[in-house]
């Protein structure tokens, strides 16, 4: 794989949309690995090493939420899921799995494309704003905006691209009112301002890794509205 082509596994057994999915990624330049069943896609993930999964969740030879889980256990790549399911608890659980995206089939290819470049961009550090500090000491949590690395008690905290960007959000904005649709529009793009679910889910991811269950809160719900990330009460 060449150092300026992005790789892209994609886990899908249906040959009509490998196909289309795989002939789109290479004429815009990236690298295409296909899994047909998903029973060989970890082995193809740590291998491969892509940066992004395009992961179907009805596969014949895997569980796709199982398979979710285990390639966000082993790997922070961008996850965006495909599936004809399209239950509001089908999405919820794979965000909850780790899964940074949730299209449902039939879907257009150019809204696929605009959605793996969303998450591809999360993955790469945003332009510093002027005076903005690199660095942000919240408690025991070290945040390296530059470096996108978190850090709990000196031990690192794993964050996704996803989970990384939408701390920044908060930390760029300390104790002001971040709504769902600001933090939607922000961190997944226009388009998603009622997608209320992925922050609802990424905010519990956030708080499952750096809160402490027994200490104060780090981010407030305001019902109806968004939420708060209190820097300010969070301890010396």
């Amino acid at each position: 794989m060449s150092s300026d082509r992005t790789g892209v596994l994609l886990v899908e057994d249906d040959q009509n949309i490998v196909d289309l999915v795989r002939s789109n990624l290479i004429a815009r330049g990236h690298d295409v690995t296909v899994s047909k069943d998903g029973s060989d896609a970890v082995q193809l993930l740590e291998a491969a090493e892509p940066e992004m999964v395009i992961l179907d969740l009805m596969l014949p030879g895997a569980d796709g939420f199982e398979l979710c889980r285990e390639m966000r256990e082993r790997s922070s790549v961008g996850i965006v899921v495909l599936s004809a399911r399209r239950g509001e608890t089908d999405k919820v659980r794979a965000l909850n799995l780790g899964a940074d995206d949730y299209m449902t089939k039939p879907f257009g290819i150019e809204e696929l494309l605009a959605r793996i470049h969303a998450t591809l961009r999360r993955s790469r550090p945003a332009p510093a704003e002027a005076e903005e500090p690199t660095v942000i000491t919240v408690g025991d949590i070290v945040i390296d905006l530059e470096a996108l690395r978190v850090t709990k008690a000196g031990s690192l905290v794993h964050l996704t691209p996803t989970e990384f960007a939408l701390l920044r959000e908060f930390v760029r904005n300390p104790g002001a009112l971040l709504t769902h649709a600001v933090l939607l529009r922000r961190v997944w793009g226009r388009g998603y301002e009622t997608q209320t679910e992925y922050t609802r889910v990424y905010i519990g991811r956030l708080r499952a890794k750096l809160e402490d269950p027994d200490g104060p809160p780090l981010f407030i719900t305001e019902p109806r509205s968004g939420y708060r990330f209190t820097v300010g009460d969070a301890p010396a």
